[in-house]
């Protein structure tokens, strides 16, 4: 268990998968009551909402960490892409600590095939430090019908990532740990 997200309505679970990276499980609270997600998450609430209709494990989003959320704020701006923030996020974890965050979300982050950016704070354990670990990341792919207009999408956000021409948009990710794979979205 990662912890919970107060006043959000979500806890979470992690899982490392190596330096500066990790895979989160959302999930509702059922200690948080009746909190209206559109409140907290406006535009995304919607996709929240779907989640409770999913039958089987899918991504449906991921972050980009950045070290200077004003410079990614600056290259955003500069390319002219729409975004909110920066939005404070805290999680309090089973021992009561409490970590702090930034994010930058996009206007339009095409239903989650691109990223939000996350800023941790200074006094904030990064989650990767002591979540299970044992597994890395071995690929993460967006797949999209339209590769060269998101090539160029992730070009001006500044961002690294493998995009691939498919029939459907998802994101693709392989997870090798010592109990074999995990494909997600393949």
């Amino acid at each position: 268990m990662g912890g919970v997200h107060p006043g959000r309505g979500t806890r979470n679970a992690l899982l490392s998968l190596g330096k500066q990276r990790y895979f989160e499980v959302i999930a509702p609270d059922p200690q948080q009551g009746d909190v209206k997600w559109a409140a907290v998450f406006g535009k995304l609430a919607g996709r929240l909402d779907a989640l409770k209709q999913l039958s089987a494990p899918r991504l449906v989003g991921w972050i980009e960490q950045t070290s200077n959320l004003e410079a990614t704020a600056e290259r955003l701006q500069k390319n002219g892409i729409a975004f909110h923030g920066a939005l404070a996020g805290s999680r309090a974890r089973p021992d009561g600590r409490v970590l702090h965050w930034q994010t930058l979300h996009l206007e339009d982050d095409r239903d989650g095939l691109l990223p939000f950016f996350i800023h941790w704070g200074g006094d904030s354990v990064h989650p990767s430090v002591d979540a299970p670990a044992g597994c890395r990341l071995e690929s993460l792919v967006v797949v999209t019908p339209d590769s060269g207009a998101l090539s160029v999408e992730f070009q001006k956000l500044g961002v690294a990532v493998q995009v691939e021409q498919g029939n459907t948009a998802h994101l693709r990710a392989l997870v090798v740990g010592p109990g074999g794979e995990l494909r997600l979205g393949m």
